[in-house]
């Protein structure tokens, strides 16, 4: 796509994390399996309308939690949501904070992540097709105004910014880990965004996340008096809360057609393609279909 592409139909994709496994209020609801060349994703997908506006949903970890994170098949997640037509997609995860300002129930609208993961497939790319997108800037700044803008509107506790952290799990960390966080001026923790961010702009789809604060992480000097019953009532808050955010802001992305993203999000790949054309592996190629048919000029696949 480039600047003179005509205005598109926005399809707003949704990633449910930790308590959120399904979004009430669709109309036309219909629950199905998307096939993709990099595996099964978490879980079928919930097709449907929102408002009007044409929504999917994919529970991360899959209805009743089956999946940790470190085995989550982020690759097909992500090439099934590009697939099924998604233009954006808006990721909700469960986290904890690196931050007194940010207690459990507030929302942070992410800008950055350090990626600490280390055991995770990170790229639909590699031998046989190189390509290196740019994440200075991972998340799309259009969703997050709409995002910061729908929680403003519904009163929600929401802090536009900050950095999330993203280990490998599944253990929490220690001490002294939270403390070197901490020291590095992130503001949440959580196991789920990386490589999901990565992926989300290498299939050129704009990306943002809110990270939804359920406990302290150790920290805190007083994380020991938190209990698994807390944690898991301020995860049942926060999933309401992201479902009344969740139908504030799809009217909004779905108002009217959109351009291209003022960020490039959707043209990510346009000067990351490395290899040389007689060099690719075809093979590759069929796979990176769905995800990148724009550049290669393909349909169906990946």
């Amino acid at each position: 796509m480039d600047q003179t592409s005509p205005r598109i139909e926005p399809v707003i994709g949704l990633i449910g994390g930790s308590g959120l496994y399904d979004i009430d209020g669709l109309e036309e609801r219909e629950w199905r399996r998307v096939e993709t060349g990099w595996g099964d994703p978490s879980d079928a997908l919930l097709f449907g309308r929102l408002a009007g506006v044409r929504c999917v949903f994919l529970p991360r970890h899959g209805r009743g939690h089956p999946t940790p994170p470190s085995a989550l098949n982020y690759r097909a997640n992500i090439a099934a949501l590009k697939r099924a037509g998604c233009t954006e997609v808006i990721s909700l995860s469960a986290v904890g904070s690196l931050r007194e300002e940010l207690p459990p129930g507030h929302f942070v609208i992410v800008d950055q992540f350090i990626d600490r993961t280390f055991a995770r497939e990170k790229s639909f790319f590699g031998p046989g097709c190189v390509a290196h997108v740019s994440m200075a800037h991972p998340v799309c700044a259009r969703l997050g105004d709409a995002l910061e803008s729908a929680a403003r509107g519904l009163g929600l506790p929401a802090t536009r910014g900050g950095t999330y952290l993203v280990m490998e799990g599944p253990q929490f960390s220690t001490r002294a880990e939270s403390e070197l966080y901490r020291s590095w001026r992130c503001d949440v923790i959580g196991m789920t965004n990386m490589p999901e961010a990565k992926l989300a702009r290498e299939a050129e789809l704009c990306y943002a996340t809110v990270a939804m604060v359920t406990d302290f992480d150790c920290w805190h000097p007083e994380h020991d008096a938190v209990t698994v019953e807390q944690v898991v009532k301020v995860l049942s808050a926060n999933a309401d809360k992201a479902r009344a955010l969740v139908r504030a802001v799809v009217p909004m992305l779905g108002a009217a057609p959109r351009g291209p993203c003022p960020q490039g999000c959707d043209r990510a790949l346009e000067s990351a393609i490395v290899t040389a054309p007689e060099k690719r592996d075809p093979a590759l190629l069929a796979k990176l279909d769905a995800v990148a048919g724009r550049v290669f000029g393909g349909a169906g696949g990946g």
